[in-house]
């Protein structure tokens, strides 16, 4: 008897062919794959750290009685009608003082001009956004308005709004600016 070709008995090893783990997909390699996209086994990639600076605060109206806030869109509310409160504000400028730049993202993001009462201190928090790992410093002001009309920015602010102070807190989403805003003391001007 004669042995088929390739059946192990030719003195031939056969090479196997490992099976991949169910959770993969399949193993493709196109040409246009360079060598530095193949990670090698074994290496950790870590995502690139971003430092980002920003500033901006809580205005008080005219009559001392509300705060402003601005509202955007929740993209994870499969709604899309849930608004995420917050407070105004954006990133530095070159050569801008924090100062200056809260006073500007104020005005671009609410229509409503405003000067600087006081500092209500600084947060800073870490989250991730387009493949990079993010690490946000705001300094917050107090501001008295000035002048203006309610106005949200285009593309930025879904929705601008005066709340009473004493409500501020409660229409806050984010817990960092709950605890500034509740720490602050009076918010008077």
């Amino acid at each position: 008897m004669i042995p088929a070709p390739g059946a192990g008995s030719d003195g031939i090893k056969k090479k196997r062919k490992r099976k991949r783990p169910a959770n993969r997909g399949p193993q493709t390699h196109s040409p246009s794959t360079s060598a530095k996209a193949i990670k090698p086994a074994g290496k950790r990639v870590y995502a690139k750290r971003v430092d980002e600076v920003s500033a901006g605060g809580l205005v008080i109206d005219s009559t001392g009685t509300k705060g402003l806030l601005i509202g955007r869109i929740d993209h994870k509310d499969a709604s899309g009608t849930r608004l995420l409160w917050s407070l105004p504000k954006g990133h530095i400028e070159e050569g801008e003082t924090p100062e200056q730049a809260a006073i500007r993202e104020v005005a671009e993001e609410t229509g409503i001009t405003s000067a600087i009462s006081r500092s209500l201190g600084v947060i800073d928090f870490w989250f991730m956004a387009g493949g990079k790992r993010i690490h946000k410093t705001v300094h917050h002001y107090l501001f008295s308005e000035v002048s203006g009309e309610l106005m949200p920015q285009v593309s930025e602010v879904d929705e601008v709004s005066w709340f009473p102070l004493s409500e501020i807190i409660q229409h806050l989403a984010y817990p960092d600016e709950k605890k500034l805003i509740a720490r602050s003391g009076e918010l008077k001007i």
